[in-house]
């Protein structure tokens, strides 16, 4: 959204599109953002991932059937991308999971423009046969919308508040899987907890279990401690000085790894011992302003790109 809004100042027309799931199309109500569901999300198993894979593809090729965009701008959409290259669209792609070996595969050999973090090994990104231009940044995705960022929502469930990010357990790239409820119930012995769960939003005894959409990004604002496996909303409390626990499932989390040496505050360990951490973490405020202001904001590239681009 952050990518649409600049490009929008800058003169570009740009359509929005998005998966239908449970998370997307109230998140683009939140934030009043114009979109067109194209497809939809069914994980059940392999063949419905296929078909409803196709199905997309196809609705991507009336949506633009009259008229093409001249750039198609997706953070790995494999659906996208493949229209778009079958159409002679040029790519842009953007990379924070190098784990996520089936869509890269599907997208980084055919994209024109591969954008991501310098943290990310050059070699890791070049396995996937990578043909287009590799433009890298000094920081990490968040930055676009958390740099100058004010908490948009209010969340009052007490303190100490701690928020839990269940794994995206339907992921092709998940072969291990923590038990994330059974580390919030325990961590309810140190505070109020919050459990965000990905599909199953049920009540759950000692647990607050949100039913609707969450802004993830002023929940972790207003926290006291985070704890997940170190996806996006890790990355969203710890450039907001909130110490979130990363625990160890995935390798190659090159931009985790990133903001750890550059002073913000993830912490990685096992489940066990999870709570041990939390209790030496909680609460702990960290300042951070002054390392976030010198973290370069990725929209900057991105727009850069499709300036460069139209201008030629």
């Amino acid at each position: 959204m952050v990518i649409a809004r600049r490009l929008r100042q800058n003169g570009h027309e740009v359509v929005v599109t998005i998966r239908k799931h449970p998370d997307t199309t109230p998140m683009a109500n939140f934030l009043k953002e114009k979109v067109i569901a194209v497809g939809t999300y069914d994980p059940a198993s392999l063949l419905t991932r296929v078909e409803e894979g196709a199905k997309r593809q196809l609705a991507f090729c009336k949506l633009f059937e009259k008229e093409q965009p001249q750039l198609a701008i997706s953070h790995g959409s494999a659906d996208q991308c493949r229209v778009a290259f079958g159409l002679g669209i040029p790519i842009i792609s953007t990379v924070d999971t190098p784990y996520a070996e089936a869509v890269h595969r599907l997208t980084l050999p055919i994209s024109s423009y591969i954008v991501a973090s310098n943290a990310i090994p050059r070699k890791v990104l070049e396995n996937y046969n990578i043909n287009g231009e590799l433009v890298r940044f000094d920081s990490v995705d968040e930055v676009a919308w958390i740099k100058n960022f004010k908490p948009k929502a209010k969340y009052d469930f007490g303190k100490p508040l701690i928020v839990v990010r269940q794994i995206e357990e339907k992921a092709v790239y998940t072969e291990k899987r923590p038990n994330l409820l059974a580390v919030a119930k325990r961590l309810t012995k140190l505070g109020k907890v919050v459990f965000l769960s990905r599909y199953d939003r049920k009540e759950t005894k000692g647990l607050i279990v949100p039913k609707d959409f969450v802004d993830s990004a002023s929940m972790v604002a207003q926290a006291d401690l985070f704890v997940g496996v170190g996806g996006t909303i890790t990355r969203e409390a710890a450039l907001q000085g909130v110490p979130a626990i990363v625990i160890k499932v995935f390798s190659a989390q090159f931009v985790n790894d990133l903001l750890i040496q550059k002073g913000f505050p993830i912490f990685k360990t096992s489940q066990s011992q999870v709570v041990d951490l939390a209790r030496k973490l909680i609460g702990r405020k960290y300042e951070v302003k002054d390392k976030l202001a010198k973290l370069e904001n990725p929209v900057d590239t991105i727009a850069g790109i499709v300036d460069g681009f139209s201008s030629s």
